[in-house]
This record gives C-alpha cells, sequence and structure tokens, in this order.
C-alpha cells in the first residue's frame, strides 16, 4: 500500500512539473534554412512584451525591436544573463504596426532581423510558430533565432523568445507538390463525371 502511495505521489510531482515549464516547438529541419517567411505585426493597442525562453548561442546577444521601420531604443534579455521568462517591455503599438525583430550580437557587431531582407547576407534568420504557454511564459508567439552569419547550423535555437501582443503572419513558400496534387485532384474529378455519364 504504501508504495502505491508512494508512486501516486511521484506521478502527481512529475506531472505537476511537466505542466509548469513547456517547451515551445523547436525547429526540426537542422542544417536546411527555414524556407518559411515571417510577417510580424501588433495584434491590438498595447505594449509589446517579450520574454526570453532561451539560448545555445556561444555569442552574447541582445534583442531590440523595430516599429513601422524605426528604432524603440529598447534592447535588453542577454542570452548569457537572463532566465527563462525574464521579461522585456517595449512599449506601446497600435494595432497593425509592422514589428521587426533585432537580434545584437554583441561579439562582433552582427545584426540579424526577423524580416529576411533586411539581413545582409541575405539568409533567413529566425523561425517561428504559436506556443500554447506555462507557469512562466503566456501562450503567444514564439521566435528563434540563428545568430551566426549566413545561418550556421540552420539550428533556429541560438536565443528563443515568446512575443504577446503580437500576430505571426507566414508567407509560406509553396511546397513543390502541391501543383502535383492539384493535378491529381482535378484527373479525378475528371474521371468522377466521366463514369457519371456512362450510366
Amino acid at each position: 500500500m504504501k508504495l502505491k502511495s508512494l508512486f501516486a505521489a511521484l506521478c502527481i510531482s512529475v506531472g505537476f512539473a511537466s505542466s509548469a515549464l513547456a517547451v515551445p516547438t523547436t525547429y526540426t529541419n537542422i542544417g536546411t534554412q527555414n524556407p518559411i517567411l515571417y510577417t510580424f505585426v501588433a495584434t491590438s493597442a498595447g505594449d509589446v512584451m517579450a520574454y526570453f525562453a532561451g539560448s545555445t548561442a556561444g555569442y552574447t546577444n541582445t534583442l531590440s525591436l523595430l516599429v513601422n521601420g524605426v528604432d524603440t531604443g529598447i534592447f535588453g534579455l542577454n542570452n548569457h544573463t537572463s532566465n527563462y521568462g525574464d521579461l522585456l517591455n517595449f512599449g506601446a503599438v497600435n494595432a497593425g504596426d509592422n514589428l521587426v525583430f533585432r537580434l545584437n550580437v554583441l561579439n562582433n557587431g552582427d545584426t540579424w532581423y526577423s524580416q529576411k531582407s533586411s539581413n545582409s547576407d541575405g539568409v533567413n534568420h529566425v523561425y517561428s510558430n504559436s506556443y500554447g504557454g506555462d507557469a512562466f511564459v503566456p501562450a503567444a508567439v514564439y521566435v528563434a533565432f540563428e545568430d551566426l552569419r549566413n545561418g550556421g547550423d540552420f539550428n533556429y535555437n541560438d536565443e528563443n523568445f515568446v512575443f504577446t501582443n503580437v500576430s505571426n503572419v507566414s508567407n509560406d513558400v509553396p511546397l513543390p507538390a502541391t501543383p502535383l496534387l492539384l493535378g491529381l485532384g482535378m484527373g479525378i474529378l475528371a474521371l468522377v463525371a466521366k463514369r457519371r455519364k456512362q450510366v
């Protein structure tokens, strides 16, 4: 009986720990540049908040923000001194404002933007998706950076953030299979129509 109670207590404590600290879905196609481009916009009038969500980078980085092309002058969340869930308030924005996140690499002066066209190396330095939230970071938009010139190892795990009051619009690159699937669907419809005429 004691063993059963101990097992139940262990299950409850493990369940609590796993729900207290969830992990955002990370980039899975490591070694290959993320083909998806993103446009970030303010969801509503109010503050844009950035939460530190982790880092594996050797370089020292900070985060800053451009709103409608204008630098807010606010930067922070150093990847070597920040803890998971640390918060940086970028201040007030208006609904629909264009937001470009910038990673500042302090070791060599490089800056990488969430907008690929702004990057001097022409590489997409971000991966993004939605995040369900946990006890320390709210449900919001997850953005992960690659901090090395030309994308480094393309693991998009050098510095990671979660942003509130932000919408992520992905500009997906069409998959090569899309025309093939469309053609296959049209062929099946034609075959069905032909059989109906014969009956």
